[in-house]
């Protein structure tokens, strides 16, 4: 504490250090021994415990049961979090120098009069002293007013016992209510370690989630290139086989066409003689031409291509069934739709047969 400059701006030098020896749990001088927390503000010890076992209600240090885990606690000054070992708030240091300049200033303190006017005073009885407790009316007043005045009829106590009793109850508030804020903190720390592993756990499962999708992608791709590979070949043969055919039929239809232009010549030969010569040959080229048009053929449908159809809309199904469950049931899940694909594929294979 840097009590010489506070003392410098204050016009009483004695109020201000009191002011500054004040803890801020009791609202009273600080009570020997003084522990100066790792923050560098100061607590009674008796109040640093009550707020240490307000905050950590589990924890124990008697004789023959010490605990051997250390707690925590915030400043109820700064909200400075106070982390302790198992020796709890007796592992404090304590501040000997605030604890000589208490001393200090009692001494000063005992030594000066007491200053006129720094008691209050009764607004009935300007020279009587507010000195008692009424206890009905709930309010400081004077003797005076006990005897003659408005408390005449009220049940009154000595202010002190009063003074004491109320700053202790105020203490005791102050206490719970540190120990209510440390506890409402802890809640926040962990809500907000909940959220942050919300994020993480959900980004997790996403990328969990499109892997297996890609895995599903990769699939579907893969199966689709080798379908249409085999329509392709299947394409390939059918297109070979008619376009061979097509070649065979155009060679013989040449054949004929020369056959008939060499008939059609030999008809309009004068002579009988070379017609004879060559007539015989010709008919018999025109016999085995007619006999050489049995070529192949293709059957009808041979351009059907309709067994390469496949029936997906059980697949689409079953995609459109997918769903978040557990492991089990995604296993029996995938077992039943491969028993019914290889069913299904049987059942094309024997139909295509």
């Amino acid at each position: 504490m840097d009590y010489k400059s506070n003392l410098i701006q204050d016009g009483n030098p004695m109020e201000n250090l009191e002011k500054q020896l004040i803890c801020p749990i009791c609202l009273e001088m600080f009570t020997k021994p003084v522990v100066i927390l790792p923050c560098q503000h100061n607590l009674c010890r008796k109040c640093a415990n009550d707020i240490f076992q307000a905050a950590n209600p589990y924890w124990t240090n008697r004789v023959g049961s010490v605990s051997m885990s250390g707690g925590r606690f915030r400043c109820p000054s700064c909200r400075h979090e106070v982390i302790m070992d198992r020796h709890g708030v007796y592992g404090l240091q304590r501040n000997l120098l605030v604890e000589n300049i208490i001393d200090i200033y009692k001494q000063e303190c005992s030594s000066r009069p007491l200053q006129k006017g720094s008691h209050p005073m009764c607004k009935e009885h300007e020279d009587e002293k507010i000195n008692i407790y009424c206890l009905t009316c709930e309010m400081p007043t004077c003797s005076m007013c006990k005897v003659f005045g408005a408390h005449k009829a009220c049940e009154v106590a000595p202010l002190q016992s009063v003074f004491q009793g109320q700053k202790t109850e105020l203490s005791n508030c102050i206490s719970m209510l540190v120990a209510g804020n440390d506890r409402v903190q802890t809640i926040i720390t962990q809500l907000e370690d909940s959220c942050r592993m919300t994020k993480e756990n959900s980004h997790q499962v996403k990328e969990e989630l499109s892997q297996k999708f890609d895995v599903l992608y990769a699939i579907l791709d893969e199966k689709k290139s080798e379908l249409l590979q085999r329509i392709t070949r299947e394409q390939e043969e059918k297109l070979s086989f008619i376009e061979a055919l097509i070649q065979q039929y155009r060679e013989q239809l040449d054949k004929s066409t020369k056959l008939v232009e060499t008939a059609i010549q030999s008809l309009d030969e004068p002579g009988g003689a070379i017609f004879l010569l060559s007539a015989k040959q010709l008919i018999r080229s025109i016999v085995e031409a007619s006999k050489g048009c049995q070529l192949g053929k293709i059957e009808q449908g041979f351009e059907n291509m309709d067994y390469f159809t496949l029936d997906l809309e059980h697949i689409a199904d079953t995609l459109r069934a997918i769903d978040f469950g557990t492991d089990e049931e995604e296993e029996e899940f995938f077992e039943e739709e491969d028993q019914e694909e290889e069913e299904s594929t049987e059942g094309k294979e024997e139909g295509h047969q």
